[in-house]
C-alpha cells in the first residue's frame, strides 16, 4: 500500500540516505514549514520530494528522490501528483521544478505535463554544471 505524507523529524535518517544537499538546518526548516513529503510502500519509505517558493511565491520542486530499487514503477508520478495537488489546495496555480540538461528527469516532467521555461548556466569554476532547465505547469 502507498501512503504519501508530510515528512517529520523521525524520518531523518532516511532522507539524509538519499538527499546529500540539504543542509540540516534546512531540514529542520523544512519539516516545521511542512515542505518535505515522504512515499512510503507498505509502511517503509521509498522517497522523498521536497519544496520551496521561488520568487517567494510559486511552488519550487527542489528534489524529487525515489530509492533506485523503486524506480520506474510510478512511485515519482504519485509523489508529484500528491504534491501538485497539496500545492493546488494551498491556492498556488503554477508549479516549477528543473533538472540539468544532461539529466533524463526532463523527460519524465515533460510527460507529466511540464513546460521548458528556460536555463540557467552557471560559470563560476566551483558551480559550474551544464545547463540547469526550469520547467513549469499549471496545476
Amino acid at each position: 500500500m502507498i501512503n504519501i505524507r508530510y515528512a517529520d523529524f523521525s524520518d531523518k535518517p532516511f532522507w539524509f540516505s538519499l538527499d546529500k544537499h540539504l543542509a540540516e538546518e534546512e531540514f529542520i526548516h523544512k519539516i516545521n514549514l511542512k515542505r518535505a513529503y515522504i512515499i512510503e510502500l507498505d509502511n517503509s519509505p521509498i522517497g522523498i520530494l521536497r519544496y520551496n517558493l521561488f520568487w517567494d511565491s510559486i511552488p519550487f520542486c527542489t528534489l524529487l528522490f525515489i530509492d533506485f530499487s523503486h524506480h520506474k514503477k510510478g512511485y515519482g508520478k504519485k509523489l508529484i501528483k500528491f504534491w501538485e495537488a497539496d500545492m493546488k489546495n494551498q491556492g498556488f496555480d503554477l508549479v516549477m521544478t528543473s533538472t540539468q540538461v544532461d539529466e533524463d528527469a526532463q523527460h519524465f516532467y515533460r510527460y507529466l505535463g511540464y513546460e521548458d521555461a528556460g536555463g540557467l548556466l552557471l560559470n563560476s569554476p566551483k558551480y559550474k554544471q551544464p545547463m540547469e532547465l526550469f520547467l513549469t505547469k499549471e496545476i
